[in-house]
C-alpha cells in the first residue's frame, strides 16, 4: 500500500464524517439557503478546519453557486481546491545545509510520540540516502533513552546518549560533536516532553538550544513541534504557546489515523503560518512522510 492509500485510510474517520454530512445536507436541499449554509459551516468546524478556513471554503462555495447554480457546483472539488491552495502556499521542505550537519530539534508535550517520530524521521532520511544521527536528550522520561536506542538498532542509525538525570544541554553538545565528526547530514535531537506552561522546562529547552547554537552556527537549524492530531484544536494552543517560547520552523502531525479531526492540520497552518513538514498515519517506520498538500486535500475531500 502506497503512502497516499495509507493517508486516505488514516483520514477515513475525518473524511467519512465530512462526506456523509455534506452529502446529507446538499441532497436534502440542493439550493444554498441560510439554514444549510449554517449546517455546512458546522460540519467543517466539526472536522476542526478552523473558523478562517471554513469561511474561506464557504465564500468559494457561495461564489460558485451564484455563478453556476445548484446543479453546476461541486462542494467537494471546491473544498479540495481551497485546502490545496491554502496549504500549498506555505509548503517549505526540510532544511538541509551544504557540507555541514543540519541540526533538528524535536519538541512537544508529553504523549505526542516524539521519540518514535524522531526515529521515523531518521528512517525517512536514510531512505533518501542521507546519513542521520540521533541525540537522546530526553533524560527524564523513564525508558526514553532505551526506547531511542532500540529504534536506532532497529533502523541501524547511531544514537548518542548519556545517563538518566544528565544535563540535556551536555548530551546535546556531545551529540553535535559526534554528528560533525561523522560528517552526518543530519542530527535529530529528541528533547523531553514538556508542557508549554512549565517555565523551568522551557528555560531548559532554551539552554539546550543556546549550547548547541554556540557549538554549531545557526543550530538548531530546524525546531519542529510534534502535534497529536487526536487532540484537535487543543493542538493549536500548544503550537501557539511553544512558538512564543521557542521559535518554531515547522510542525509534524502524528496519529492522523486515529481521529475525526484531521482538519486541524489546515487550521494550524492557516492561523499560525507554520508549515507542516511531515505527517504520520501509522506505527511502521515508513508511516511518516513529507507533507503533500495535494494528497492531503484529495484524501480529505475525495472526488465523487
Amino acid at each position: 500500500m502506497g503512502f497516499f492509500d495509507r493517508l486516505k485510510a488514516g483520514l477515513q474517520k475525518t473524511q467519512n464524517k465530512l462526506v456523509h454530512e455534506i452529502k446529507r445536507i446538499i441532497t436534502f436541499s440542493p439550493k444554498l439557503t441560510s439554514a444549510n449554509i449554517e449546517e455546512l459551516e458546522a460540519v467543517l468546524l466539526g472536522a476542526d478546519l478552523g473558523v478562517a478556513m471554513t469561511e474561506q471554503i464557504m465564500a468559494a462555495v457561495k461564489k460558485a453557486y451564484e455563478t453556476q447554480g445548484g446543479q453546476g457546483f461541486d462542494f467537494f472539488a471546491i473544498g479540495r481546491q481551497e485546502i490545496e491552495r491554502e496549504l500549498g502556499s506555505g509548503i517549505r521542505p526540510l532544511k538541509r545545509l551544504d557540507g555541514q550537519t543540519t541540526v533538528i530539534s524535536i519538541v512537544g508535550v508529553n504523549g505526542t510520540g516524539k521519540t518514535t517520530t524522531t526515529a521515523k524521521l531518521a528512517h525517512w532520511m536514510k531512505s533518501q540516502n542521507l546519513s542521520p544521527v540521533l541525540g537522546a536528550c530526553d533524560t527524564f522520561r523513564a525508558a526514553a533513552i532505551e526506547q531511542l536506542k532500540l529504534w536506532g538498532a532497529r533502523i541501524d542509525i547511531p544514537v548518542i546518549a548519556g545517563d538518566y538525570g544528565a544535563d540535556p544541554a551536555s548530551i546535546g553538545h556531545d551529540a553535535v560533536s559526534a554528528a560533525v565528526s561523522r560528517k552526518a547530514d543530519y542530527l535529530i535531537i529528541d528533547t523531553a516532553g514538556r508542557l508549554h506552561t512549565k517555565s523551568n522546562l522551557m528555560k531548559e529547552l532554551k539552554k539546550l538550544h543556546r549550547v548547541i547554537g554556540k557549538q554549531l552556527e545557526g543550530a538548531p537549524h530546524e525546531t519542529l513541534l510534534i502535534l497529536d492530531a487526536t487532540t484537535g484544536m487543543n493542538a493549536l494552543i500548544q503550537a501557539r504557546e511553544f512558538h512564543n517560547a521557542v521559535p518554531l520552523t515547522g510542525l509534524i502531525v502524528t496519529k492522523l489515523d486515529g481521529t475525526s479531526k484531521g482538519g486541524m492540520v489546515v487550521a494550524i497552518q492557516r492561523e499560525l503560518g507554520l508549515p507542516i513538514k511531515f505527517i504520520g498515519v501509522g506505527e511502521q517506520p515508513d508511516d511518516l512522510q513529507p507533507f503533500d498538500p495535494k494528497q492531503f486535500a484529495a484524501a480529505l475531500f475525495p472526488s465523487e
